[in-house]
């Protein structure tokens, strides 16, 4: 176990819902979205600059893109291409919006990461306080030369989290956030996924699994929402590592640096009154810990054609 004066500020963004970060080994670019403040942020290795963009709707999660110089974007009611962003502070143009459960207003596009084949997976939220589990997990397939929607045979959610895929991109880990239950599933390359399995459980008092990656080993870490840590199942779903942070609200870890060997993690400010805020200030910030002896893989990019 880490002591928490190991884990560093990167960038104290004072983000309302920090969530969806992702590496960049070409631009050397660690990108994450503030959901409900409608921004794209990015630190820079090179020089530990902190950029930020407006966006044209909350972004709940984002991919990198296998096209030079695009970022694909889950926006609060659907998906949608966007050029990476020019200079500090310009807008984000996006191209047209395919509309995820345009049926039903009370849900948002939350998690999501891509798989092997170059597709997008992600889930959805509903957005009313202890809403019901009216959410799905959907895939968005743009190898065919526009952005094609399906669903996936999941059981429906009311906090999609935890979307990670093994190394060999076989097994599809997801969560339903109050259910403190992380399932896994076969993920075969084409056709449907398989029957959900337990995986692991958080501990009631122990927080609510939130974002997480895996690790080149096939560890997954995750973030605990209202747990103050990150912690680390192995393949077999037994935990072999926790991080404590300096944050009671983390969403998601990410690895990235030049070597994949440093952890960034996400943190939310949302829902914590003015005392809760003043015993942590790094709430909302983007933070950085080292792992261990654990790396991770190069983030899996959108592919369209």
């Amino acid at each position: 176990m880490l002591p928490t004066d190991e884990v560093r500020v990167l960038v104290d963004a004072q983000a309302t819902l920090g969530e969806g970060p992702v590496w960049c080994e070409l631009t050397q670019r660690l990108y994450f979205t503030d959901i409900e403040g409608a921004t794209l942020h990015a630190w820079c290795a090179a020089d530990g600059s902190h950029l930020r963009w407006p966006t044209p709707d909350r972004v709940g999660s984002l991919a990198l893109c296998q096209a030079p110089g695009q970022l694909l974007l889950g926006l609060a009611g659907g998906v949608a291409l966007a050029r990476l962003p020019g200079a500090p502070g310009e807008p984000i143009t996006t191209g047209p919006l395919l509309a995820v459960e345009a049926d039903e207003p009370r849900t948002r596009i939350n998690d999501g990461r891509c798989d092997a084949q170059g597709r997008f997976v992600f889930g959805t939220f509903n957005q009313a306080p202890g809403g019901e589990a009216i959410g799905h997990y959907w895939r968005v397939d743009g190898r065919s030369g526009s952005l094609q929607l399906e669903p996936l045979a999941l059981p429906a959610v009311a906090v999609a989290n935890c979307t990670a895929f093994s190394p060999d991109g076989t097994r599809l880990y997801f969560t339903d956030s109050p259910t403190r239950q992380v399932w896994c599933v076969a993920y075969p390359a084409e056709g449907p996924v398989g029957t959900p399995q337990p995986f692991a459980t958080v501990p009631e008092g122990g927080g609510f699994p939130d974002g997480a990656c895996v690790d080149a080993e096939g560890g997954l870490w995750c973030a605990l929402w209202d747990g103050a840590a990150v912690l680390r199942w192995d393949a077999r779903g037994r935990e072999t590592h926790r991080i404590p942070l300096p944050v009671r609200r983390p969403t998601c870890p990410a690895f990235g640096g030049a070597a994949l060997d440093t952890l960034f993690i996400t943190s939310a400010r949302a829902g914590l009154g003015a005392e809760a805020l003043a015993a942590q200030p790094a709430a909302g910030a983007l933070l950085a810990a080292p792992p261990g002896r654990w790396r991770g893989l190069p983030e899996r990019r959108f592919i369209t054609l």
